[in-house]
């Protein structure tokens, strides 16, 4: 309220980029007032036709304003709707900012949609000077226009959980000298050929979580396996023997690659989250466990390779040949790491074709993705740095019954608009899985792949 008695109401209007984000963004503003204005239907409109995943979010955000609206009248629309929730009954309004005739007093030219709706939303700040107007884009560009014309603005932060990415979890915590030396009591125990220390939480321990590894100086490696009241139970992995795994007649190079191994091989871990500069080993590292596992053990009955790539969605249906022959250029990464697998062998390219003919390895575009279930498969997604939070749970929900899901991602990568490392798709699965005792996550150090991508890497 005001100074002269006036409710101060906050209405949020969203731009286009937003409802791409996020689909059901118009559902997080809890009691606020959400508006969005006539060009950004008209562009979800020109966006929502195809196979891309902006076309399937832009469907999903028409029909979740739909069913908003649902039978209001056209006065009530502009006015605003009651937003229901459920048992909790309406909180909020939606309403449609309805383009208005260009007054003389434009704050931008109207010849772009940006324009037209910073222009909507000056006159609207006009005509209720008591409330506060709050656009709400992913576009940092329009968020300084705006500002320059006088209207607040904010980025879209709802499904941003960090605000500095040196926040994010690596998956394991290293403490100097000995890790022993910060326990006051410790019982020890066997269960199924594995040692188990019973340990009491004390303030000299790292904030730990479900599933993170401790290293310590002096050689020690453990798996946090349960935090139950103030006690960890922390599963004694033997450094000797974890160096020196083998998939598919790989070997780590270092204690964190093989963490990563150690955790693709499990059947009992169902997500591993790879971060890391390029060549640290991500794509290599899960490639060979997936032909280990599908050739070998037969964990799984075959690999699904998925990418996420800026432009795949849009060129994919211009490229000759069926889904397969399309996907073979993007997923280059894979066929490479395929090479690198067997240098060794006396005709690389022979074997290559042997593994692409004898695996049951599938190319997939991530269009072709949604709506399919997944069973017994090993499903490897690379580049998942690109994709939103709304993106990544729709392909982490494909996985079925005995499926393990792989995402590989660079945070320092990021092509697509509008996305950054705070509020990539990566960074929001990484945390939100931070206690999922099926799931690990690791960040892998050091650019193994040469002494010049290693110079490239810190220098560049």
């Amino acid at each position: 309220m005001d100074a002269c008695g006036h409710t101060r109401h906050t209405f949020y209007v969203l731009d286009t980029n937003v409802l791409i984000h996020d689909p059901n963004a118009l559902l997080n503003f809890e009691e606020h007032h959400v508006i969005i204005p006539m060009t950004v239907l008209e562009e979800l409109d020109k966006l929502k036709s195809g196979k891309s995943s902006t076309a399937a979010d832009c469907r999903q955000a028409i029909r979740v304003i739909d069913k908003t609206l649902n039978d209001a009248p056209p006065d009530q629309v502009e006015q605003g709707v009651p937003i229901q929730r459920g048992k909790l009954g309406p909180n909020g309004t939606l309403a449609i900012l309805m383009e208005k005739a260009p007054t003389p007093s434009l704050c931008l030219p109207n010849d772009l949609n940006d324009n037209k709706i910073i222009n909507q939303l000056c006159l609207l700040k006009q005509l209720h000077p008591e409330d506060r107007i709050v656009l709400v884009s992913k576009d940092i560009n329009m968020r300084l226009k705006a500002r320059g014309c006088g209207i607040d603005a904010e980025d879209y932060h709802t499904d941003q959980l960090l605000d500095d990415i040196d926040l994010l979890a690596r998956g394991y915590h290293q403490v100097e000298g000995s890790f022993w030396d910060r326990v006051t009591k410790v019982e020890t125990r066997q269960l199924s050929g594995q040692t188990l220390h019973d340990v009491q939480l004390t303030d000299n321990l790292p904030a730990l979580h479900i599933n993170d590894f401790i290293i310590d100086d002096q050689g020690f490696i453990g798996w946090v396996k349960s935090i139950q009241g103030g006690q960890l139970c922390i599963r004694d992995l033997h450094q000797e023997p974890l160096l020196h795994q083998e998939a598919w007649g790989l070997r780590p190079r270092d204690v964190f690659q093989a963490l990563a191994m150690y955790a693709l091989l499990d059947p009992d871990i169902h997500l591993v989250n790879l971060t890391g500069a390029a060549g640290s080993g991500k794509t290599i590292l899960a490639l060979a466990a997936a032909i280990e596992q599908t050739m070998v053990s037969k964990t799984y009955r075959r690999i699904i390779a998925t990418r996420s790539t800026q432009g795949l969605d849009e060129d994919i249906g211009f490229l000759p040949g069926t889904e397969a022959e399309k996907m073979e250029p993007w997923l280059g990464a894979i066929t490479d790491n395929l090479e690198a697998l067997h240098l060794d062998d006396e005709c690389t390219h022979s074997s290559v074709d042997y593994i692409l003919d004898r695996v049951p390895l599938q190319f997939k575009s991530l269009n072709y993705i949604r709506g399919r279930s997944f069973q017994q498969s090993f499903i490897l997604i690379d580049e998942s740095q690109n994709l939103t939070p709304h993106q990544i749970k729709t392909i982490i929900t494909r996985a079925g019954s005995g499926s393990k899901v792989v995402c590989l991602g660079n945070l320092a990568q990021i092509d697509t608009p509008y996305l950054n490392a705070t509020s990539s798709g990566l960074t929001y699965l990484t945390e939100c899985f931070k206690d999922f005792p099926h799931g690990v996550h690791i960040h892998l150090q050091g650019v193994p792949r040469s002494l010049l991508a290693e110079y490239a890497e810190s220098h560049l």
